[in-house]
């Protein structure tokens, strides 16, 4: 009897993870980033959802192996990172090391919170998922909003949680360097910053050491 019901439980592991895997692609939802404005704006079927503040590389922009360069152009979420994690959470490797850190804290530059790793869909971006170009937290809050990273996107960790949980693998992320208003229909000169969800945020707490962020 024990046999059976852990070949049971095998093949109900396998049969979830199949079909995960063929779930359905975000076909709903679109990011588009401006690195002229340090700006990502989340679309819900071409209607405007939400602006959020971001930061883009310091090294310029760009998809050559090797760079840290953000790289231009078209891509999509590829991977999603960090299910359920709290806020502040430490990444490695994509994998998370147990320890929490706290927005702003001195010396402190990992990646965390939750993942969106891109994969480029034309020659601009065909070398993003190789060089782990990611949608990410940061806690290096105090930059968000200029150019800082190493060539991800670094968001505030509440707003990656917010968006993390909208949109899903397939979703297509465009990477301009020209304000949204020339890229998204429709968008107004000037829009401000939306705040999304801010009432679902999760608080950080603080934490000890980890790996450089990108």
């Amino acid at each position: 009897m024990k046999i059976d019901i852990y070949g049971r439980a095998i093949l109900l592991g396998a049969i979830a993870t199949i079909v995960g895997s063929c779930a359905a692609p975000d076909t709903r939802h679109r990011i588009v980033i401006s690195t002229r404005e340090q700006k990502l704006a989340l679309l819900d079927r071409g209607n405007l959802m939400a602006i959020y503040p971001v930061s883009t590389s310091k090294f310029g922009l760009g998809d050559w192996p090797g760079s840290s360069c953000t790289p231009l152009g078209e891509l999509e979420v590829a991977q999603k990172i960090g299910d359920h994690a709290p806020s502040g959470a430490v990444f490695k490797d994509r994998c998370r090391t147990g320890e929490i850190v706290a927005p702003d804290s001195p010396g402190r530059d990992p990646i965390v919170t939750r993942i969106l790793w891109l994969r480029g869909r034309d020659p601009q971006t065909a070398h993003a998922y190789a060089r782990m170009i990611y949608i990410h937290g940061t806690p290096e809050e105090r930059n968000i909003g200029f150019p800082a990273s190493y060539g991800c996107i670094r968001m505030r960790s509440s707003d990656i949680i917010n968006l993390y949980e909208i949109v899903g693998r397939g979703a297509e992320v465009t990477i301009v360097d020209a304000p949204l208003t020339a890229v998204v229909p429709g968008l107004p000169s000037g829009t401000h910053l939306a705040e999304a969800n801010r009432a679902n945020a999760i608080s950080p707490s603080g934490a000890t050491t980890s790996a450089p962020s990108r």
